[in-house]
């Protein structure tokens, strides 16, 4: 599925569509280089489930934790990880099984990527980005048919 967000709005506003059908154990990977609105992503995902009015990159403390009604949203940059096994120190076990999960540079991960999650990629294009969403996982295909 691609969408086009022509400007933020566009962009916080395809992030409120997809936290309407996040579920406990969901993870959403975002893929893009720097700028390309990861951050600006993430930060209307967890705003439209909580009630904080800050959510700053989690650049330097790596991993920040909101909570929403339903479950704990757990945001995570790995950008500055040296190896895939220092996730488990910012207990990304818990996150994945237990809450929300986004994770920008999930790449960062090497083997211990999430198979059936949101894998959400952001291009730059001309007139805004470029959001390509795709999932392994049946029921999420079809949780996503109801958003689009």
């Amino acid at each position: 599925m691609q969408v086009s967000c022509s400007d933020i709005k566009a962009t916080e506003y395809l992030a409120q569509r997809l936290a309407k059908i996040a579920q406990k154990g969901d993870v959403f990977l975002l893929y893009g280089t720097l700028g390309m609105g990861k951050s600006v992503f993430a930060r209307a995902f967890i705003q439209s489930l909580t009630d904080a009015k800050e959510v700053p990159s989690p650049t330097f403390t790596l991993v920040q934790t909101y909570v929403a009604e339903n479950f704990d949203i757990y945001h995570f940059d790995l950008y500055r990880l040296k190896t895939p096994e220092e996730i488990w120190e910012l207990n990304m076990e818990e996150a994945l099984y237990g809450a929300v999960s986004l994770i920008e540079w999930p790449e960062k991960m090497g083997a211990y990527l999430p198979h059936d999650g949101f894998k959400i990629s952001i291009t730059g294009k001309q007139d805004g980005r470029l959001f390509e969403i795709e999932t392994n996982s049946p029921e999420k295909q079809e949780r996503l048919a109801r958003i689009f």
